[in-house]
């Protein structure tokens, strides 16, 4: 009847025994405009649930008033576990609350069952019913009832943001660029390069397919896009200045010295590089299948009765991650033709069909994705992969 032994850095059950009698179970549903708070009291019969302003000195006098009516009911309340769904918030309120000494947990979204039914009934009070079911069955050790989130350090949080931020105005610069291009293609423009250095310059020499200059509005508007981009471009080319300073500035910071041993291998650079650290490299993830699951590069069989196939990939984790891997497993084969991970998907792709290809190019991924993981905290480098001199990386 013992309760088997969690694995390290499973979030998939709790790690404590738990005892109801003595524990102050609270969730709470998080939105905009307000909270709903709904606890479990121990002595206390009813479940009580408390609308309040999104405030954390508020909630936490409620916790201490819910404890305190415990302790009035003859029951000593010894931990105070307090549970929220992952969403807009983020991690601060869990981060205040461990600080508070409270326990705290972020559960994940897709791990809470719903009703399939086609209309179902959603309110508040019915999810706090369900994130409450699922909190104790977690809080119980039953396996697989529901899976926590790690909490971040505010630091781990924030050396996300330049990669995303460079993400977003890469993004931004493509929809510039492409905005150009169709206002140009409109008056009957095909063949001028908008990304010129001196396109500015030859804007008042274009003239429309019926040979007129460009309207005044529409070159006015083309002038500012350009600005725009410039502006674009510098603010991408000052984060990535910044990457490079502060790996120069730090090198043997934990993150720092994972993208350095990356870099390594020739074909992957510092923005794959960087981003792969601090999206889940770094993380204390339990073994490799937990790896390809929090990328999103594992399957989803779809399997009843006679019936056996698969769905393709399941998706369900880090979409930056699983991207970035699928477009640096192309960029292997061509920098890493006599690795065995490259030699693996040319054996398997020597019909040089499209649909084989594609398929097994997002094994090929997975494949390299952990392969990377096993590098970057193991130092176990991919059999026959290439690297750089040392002299190279320390020029970073």
């Amino acid at each position: 009847m013992e309760r088997p032994m969690p694995k390290p850095h499973d979030l998939s059950r709790s790690p404590v025994a738990f005892d109801q009698s003595i524990t102050l179970v609270v969730v709470i549903e998080m939105s905009q405009s307000s909270w709903l708070v709904g606890g479990t009291i121990p002595g206390i019969e009813r479940d009580p649930q408390k609308k309040q302003c999104p405030d954390a000195e508020a909630l936490l006098k409620l916790l201490y008033r819910w404890r305190d009516e415990a302790t009035t009911a003859g029951r000593m309340i010894k931990r105070i576990c307090v549970s929220y769904e992952a969403g807009r918030d983020g991690f601060w309120l869990a981060r205040w609350l461990l600080a508070h000494d409270i326990e705290a947990y972020v559960i994940h979204p897709t791990s809470i069952p719903v009703k399939r039914e086609h209309r179902r009934a959603k309110t508040d009070r019915l999810d706090i019913a369900l994130l409450k079911r699922a909190f104790l069955g977690w809080l119980r050790g039953e396996p697989d009832h529901c899976s926590m989130a790690a909490i971040p350090t505010l630091a781990e949080e924030d050396a996300k943001r330049p990669n995303r931020e460079r993400e977003n105005l890469v993004s931004e610069q493509t929809r510039i660029v492409n905005r150009m291009k169709s206002t140009l293609v409109r008056l009957g423009i095909r063949n001028f390069n908008v990304k010129l250095r001196k396109a500015a310059e030859h804007l008042q020499s274009l003239r429309t397919a019926e040979g007129e200059p460009l309207p005044p509005n529409t070159l006015a508007e083309l002038e500012r896009d350009l600005e725009r981009r410039s502006i674009v471009i510098g603010q991408i080319r000052k984060i990535e200045s910044e990457r490079l300073e502060r790996l120069r500035r730090t090198p043997e910071e934990r993150g720092h010295r994972m993208v350095r041993l990356l870099v390594q291998i020739v074909g992957l650079g510092v923005e794959t590089a960087d981003m792969l650290v601090t999206e889940i490299l770094s993380r204390n993830l339990r073994d490799h299948r937990a790896v390809a699951r929090y990328a999103g590069l594992t399957g989803s069989p779809d399997e009843s009765g006679r019936k056996r196939r698969e769905k393709g990939l399941a998706k369900a984790g880090n979409s930056r991650v699983r991207h970035g891997m699928i477009q640096l497993a192309w960029r292997f084969l061509h920098f890493q033709p006599d690795s065995a991970l490259a030699k693996w998907y040319q054996e398997r792709t020597v019909s040089g069909r499209a649909d084989t290809r594609k398929t097994m190019i997002v094994a090929l991924a997975h494949k390299l994705l952990i392969a990377l993981w096993r590098y970057a905290t193991a130092g176990l480098a991919p059999e026959g992969v290439t690297l750089r001199p040392a002299r190279e990386t320390a020029q970073m």
